[in-house]
């Protein structure tokens, strides 16, 4: 009755889901060129023979999935993959990244007609659906057409499921779609059978098993040649409320340590000018690397590394990183990038969207939590200055990435029964 429901009101709410569409392209979050993807319009023919439809919500998901495409398309030379986002900076990302024989289109809104041409237009024989994000029209419109689905390196918080629990006939049916769930953690893994998923297994968190974000060729040199030896520490993908605390940690460092340097990676660049001018209002000397890919000089005290895609790049200059999105109640970002790179690892108390990756580099010595500004003052001088403890830190967080490399072929193997109907064997 309540997707009966939802179908109803989605399929006379066009006029207004366009209208919102219209404000997110104003705002900058939708591409024009490309809108009519977003009504299942495709802007490309679908290829000859079989396709794998993927779908990650934005850029988290679509990195952590990387690895697994780059696999199915090794295993089978005459698939397609069709990866979905629905942001503009994943759809660049992807734009950048995905191999050979994967193409991105932009993912259709939950609107019944939007949903019937994008499914009818690609035909996909399997899909794998990444983490969380559910559209009811969409999952429904996969189960009408009998698609083989799985739901990989699946979540489901506490929060989420005395939600969902609440509708359990819903919320059954919805994941009713899916003949195989990967859940990340036993935890996810146990809540997600409560609500009716099947054949669920834990086998880990792909963001383990993914490639760290690379850096551009030619790029690097130039980058440490301008840092000639100075003092890095950075704060990675920051979020509003977060840049103000970067400025405090430098203003009450850079007195003992002369040439510090702060680098600020904004989690979305549009907001570098106001980063910048953030610092100034501070009485710090800054440049923004938007300006023409700048490089920092000996009298900047902060760059504001306002590019999309260089965060590789900023992870390999950098000794000590501070994850951004965790000194608000956002959850965080991916701490196992900088750990992959060599980084000496530091974040705020709101890590929850990350909470078994920093259970793991915890126990194993191998990131540190940080309450707020003044303990991170206090660890980044530490760490900036005590190399056998930044060295301690980065071993144990080696550790980690190593143990966790293998989640991919585990993955693989639990959706043989789903990759198969696709002509792709998994299993010897």
């Amino acid at each position: 009755m309540l997707h009966s429901l939802y179908r109803g009101l989605t399929t006379v709410a066009g006029p207004a889901v366009r209208l919102y569409l219209d404000r997110r392209r104003a705002a900058g979050k939708e591409d024009p060129a490309r809108q009519a993807e977003r009504f299942g319009m495709p802007s490309r023919p679908r290829p000859a023979g079989p396709l794998v439809w993927v779908h990650a919500a934005s850029v988290g998901e679509a990195n952590s999935v990387l690895v697994l495409i780059g696999r199915l398309l090794d295993m089978a030379p005459d698939l397609t993959v069709l990866m979905t986002t629905g942001t503009v900076t994943s759809a660049e990302l992807m734009g950048r990244r995905l191999p050979p024989r994967a193409v991105h289109q932009y993912v259709p809104v939950d609107l019944p007609g939007a949903v019937d041409r994008f499914l009818d237009h690609w035909r996909p024989e399997a899909v794998l659906w990444m983490e969380s994000e559910i559209w009811p029209n969409l999952l429904a419109g996969i189960r009408a057409r009998s698609i083989p689905a799985a739901l990989v390196n699946a979540r489901m918080s506490e929060r989420s499921f005395t939600r969902w629990r609440n509708v359990p006939g819903f919320v059954g049916g919805l994941l009713a779609t899916f003949q195989v769930t990967l859940a990340q953690t036993e935890g996810d893994a146990e809540r997600l059978r409560r609500l009716g998923a099947a054949a669920v297994a834990s086998v880990g968190n792909l963001k383990f098993s993914a490639e760290p974000p690379p850096a551009a060729d030619g790029a690097m040199e130039p980058l440490r040649r301008a840092l000639d030896g100075r003092l890095v520490w950075l704060l990675a993908s920051s979020h509003p409320g977060e840049d103000e605390i970067a400025a405090a940690v430098h203003a009450a460092l850079a007195p003992a340590l002369p040439g510090l340097l702060t680098v600020v990676v904004p989690r979305h660049a549009h907001r570098g000018e106001a980063i910048a001018a953030l610092m100034r209002g501070r009485g710090l000397s800054v440049l923004q690397r938007s300006g023409g890919l700048l490089l920092p000089e000996r009298d900047h005290d902060v760059y504001v590394a306002d590019t999309m895609g260089e965060l590789g790049l900023f992870y390999r200059t950098a000794p000590v990183v501070c994850m951004g999105g965790s000194f608000i109640p956002h959850g965080g970002q991916n701490p196992v990038e900088p750990a992959q790179l060599g980084c000496a690892v530091l974040y705020g108390p709101h890590m929850f969207n990350f909470d078994e990756i920093t259970h793991q580099l915890e126990a194993a010595g191998g990131a540190l939590p940080v309450a707020d500004g003044t303990a991170l003052t206090r660890e980044a001088r530490r760490l900036l200055t005590d190399d056998r403890a930044r060295e301690r830190l980065v071993a144990g967080a080696a550790q980690v990435t190593a143990d966790n490399r293998r989640i991919v072929d585990r993955a693989l193997a639990a959706l043989d029964p789903v990759l198969g109907a696709a002509g792709i064997r998994t299993a010897a």
